[in-house]
């Protein structure tokens, strides 16, 4: 049955790219408009349209971002996409990220590359137009007519006994986050099978930024040049896996160190290997606050530039100090529990 493609613009601003890009987009589409305030969100094919002017500011965006805060659910059963356009080199990709993560809180499920994003002179489109043989405005139109078409077919993959790739960085002796996931893992495995791996001091070598020609060289050959853990643990695991989960400590608001270079050194398999039909979900926990700029760096890596879907309220996100007190956070069984069961939602068949 054909859907239609539900469009959520922001704003009032038109520029004439904009303009040609939207319509693109829509192209061969049936499609509605609606007003998020009044019109039900449930269940839908939603581009989110989004153009930003000189400041990389847009209003409606941030009235957007407030409503799906404060309203858990209105977003459940609906995939989306971010078409997001600007006059400078700036804020497009900030803004899909933000866009995305509050959507995903509130119920949306993104495939994998769910941005397209318009930057001022559009040389974000430069290896896409080389390898289409066509203009940079061409390439950008051709995107978003892409995604329109993903965002309208796609299906989640489920599986009768999921495979999950659980990575961290942590100590188990000490880890509030290892905690929260143990006790997760715990009502995972009856029904999942679960690969564990630690990356822990020095065991991983960074991504130096070889050469695309090396990189494909070694991907090809499932390797990578800097070998390692990467290369005879994770890229086999990762390879089976249905969905991956990363244990985030909140470092400094950033992703510890190792799981930003195991994030990096995916680049190699990704030449070769397809993440479209991957999950991924994250548990963060901050020692006192900014767990939401660890979980958008979680989608903008991963979800965005890797190619991996993006499930609704794919992250647990809590914050606790000293050692063993995440255990001891109000409600937190009842949190794990619901973060466990959304995973076997999504997954199972």
């Amino acid at each position: 049955m054909a859907r239609d493609l539900t469009v959520i613009r922001l704003g009032n601003a038109s520029a004439p790219r904009f303009e040609q890009v939207l319509a693109a987009a829509l192209r061969g589409h049936c499609r509605q408009t609606v007003n998020w305030l009044t019109d039900p969100l449930e269940g839908q094919r939603v581009l989110f349209a989004v153009p930003l002017g000189e400041s990389g500011v847009n209003h409606a965006f941030y009235s957007l971002l407030a409503f799906l805060r404060t309203h858990p659910g209105c977003l459940q059963g609906s995939v989306g996409g971010v078409l997001a356009d600007g006059p400078g080199d700036l804020y497009t990709k900030s803004v899909g990220r933000e866009l995305v993560l509050a959507a995903s809180l509130a119920g949306c499920t993104f495939p994998g590359r769910p941005l397209v994003e318009g930057t001022g002179d559009l040389r974000n489109f430069t290896v896409q137009a080389k390898n289409a043989g066509c203009s940079l405005e061409e390439a950008y139109r051709l995107a978003a007519a892409d995604l329109a078409g993903r965002v309208l077919a796609f299906a989640p993959p489920r599986r009768t006994r999921p495979h999950l790739l659980v990575l961290h960085a942590s100590n188990h002796a000490t880890s509030n986050t290892l905690a929260l996931w143990s006790r997760c893992r715990e009502r995972l495995e009856p029904r999942c099978d679960i690969t564990e791996i630690g990356l822990r001091n020095g065991t991983l070598e960074d991504c130096a930024g070889c050469p695309y020609t090396m990189c494909l060289h070694y991907g090809e050959q499932g390797d990578c040049f800097y070998g390692g853990v990467m290369v005879q643990e994770v890229y086999p695991a990762l390879r089976e896996a249905d969905a991956v989960v990363l244990l985030c400590p909140n470092y400094n608001d950033a992703l510890s160190a190792n799981l930003t270079a195991a994030v990096n050194r995916l680049t190699a398999l990704y030449r070769t290997t397809p993440f479209t039909g991957k999950a991924v979900f994250a548990i963060v926990v901050s020692g006192y606050s900014g767990g939401d700029i660890v979980a958008s760096q979680v989608v903008s890596a991963l979800n965005m530039n890797k190619g991996f879907w993006l499930p609704p309220e794919f992250c647990l996100l809590e914050t606790a100090n000293d050692a063993g007190t995440a255990m001891a956070l109000p409600g937190i069984a009842e949190r794990l529990d619901r973060f466990a069961e959304n995973i076997l939602c999504q997954l199972l068949l």
